[in-house]
């Protein structure tokens, strides 16, 4: 029996961080273990360009780094097909395919792509591949048959837009070659978003309020001491608040179930008053070390040998290349257009 696919990855515009940690690579590396899927992990390039098109040099820079932290956290080539997109030339093939179904008054309804478009501030200057990414991305899903796709709520229209294009493209063309996927989504609406380190709603790259995976010790510890907490507990017997503050919210978090009878102590200690920030900070950072210090360790002895990364993401990208080519043949031959 056949295993189902799991298409998952991420746009390389820098260093990942805590928030991709918990948000998707832990989960990743959990799906991955279980071996009961066929996981394709990618570097959306392409995706990336539509807002970064003058910026390839920090492109090619973090398909480095990010394919430096998915193997710190556990992702295995040998396990998981870990791949390039704009090595996949099929990809943009389906794309152009898949855009003579959906009409432009569609893909400005996206929901996503609004929000999204007014956060960049892109005005009426908005470039036709962002506008278009939805299209692309239902032929990364689509190229390889993807069952499941694990995203944030927030991109479940884009899962929907994916889950039309495979309709109007089946139905039009009489066939059943494409896959209509399901997204798998956080259970509650608050899970997999790691609020930043100064309390801001999302930890983000552009914020400069993250812990990266590839941190040394020494800049996690500078971090943590500068979190947000109470801004109201100023002396050690002040009674402290726990809600909003972020030490607490880190902790219930990254604790795992033989903290939790410290960390609840904690919570009630510090909201009664004679506990100092200091304390809980230090507290946390024990934990943090504990879950990034292996995680750093392996980043570091992969790094040494950043050739050997690039033959992996090479050899991941032709075992993709030959999934893609074989739906894009029966993509054309459904359409017709096979004509030798």
């Amino acid at each position: 029996m056949k295993k189902p696919v799991i298409l998952t990855g991420d746009r390389p515009t820098g260093k990942l961080h805590l928030g991709h940690y918990v948000g998707s690579l832990k989960n990743r590396f959990i799906l991955q273990e279980e071996n009961k899927y066929n996981m394709f992990v990618f570097l959306a390039d392409q995706q990336a360009l539509t807002d970064h098109a003058k910026e390839t040099e920090k492109i090619r820079e973090s398909i480095g780094n990010v394919a430096l932290d998915y193997l710190s956290v556990g992702l295995d080539p040998s396990k998981s097909t870990i791949f390039i997109q704009s090595q996949i030339p099929e990809l943009a093939e389906l794309t152009m395919y898949y855009m003579n179904l959906v009409s432009l008054a569609r893909l400005e309804r996206n929901p996503t792509v609004k929000t999204e478009i007014a956060q960049k501030g892109f005005g009426t200057s908005i470039p036709s591949g962002f506008l278009v990414y939805p299209i692309s991305q239902a032929a990364d899903i689509t190229a390889f048959k993807a069952n499941l796709v694990p995203v944030g709520n927030d991109q479940k229209p884009m899962i929907e837009q994916t889950r039309e294009i495979v309709r109007s493209f089946n139905h039009t063309y009489q066939t059943d070659c494409l896959v209509e996927p399901e997204g798998i989504y956080p259970t509650s609406e608050g899970a997999g978003r790691l609020p930043g380190l100064d309390g801001n709603a999302k930890m983000s790259k552009s914020l400069g309020n993250g812990i990266y995976l590839s941190d040394d010790a020494d800049t996690v510890r500078k971090k943590v001491m500068s979190m947000y907490t109470d801004p109201n507990h100023i002396k050690v017997e002040d009674p402290g608040q726990i809600e909003g503050n972020m030490v607490f919210h880190y902790l219930d978090i990254f604790g795992q179930e033989e903290d939790r009878a410290q960390i609840e102590s904690m919570k009630e200690h510090y909201q009664r008053g004679g506990l100092g920030d200091v304390k809980t900070k230090r507290f946390l950072l024990d934990i943090l070390e504990r879950e990034l210090s292996p995680i750093r360790e392996r980043r570091l002895e992969y790094a040494k040998d950043m050739g050997e990364v690039f033959r992996m993401l090479e050899e991941g990208s032709q075992k993709a290349r030959s999934v893609a080519a074989q739906t894009l043949s029966e993509v054309k031959s459904a359409m017709g257009i096979n004509y030798f």
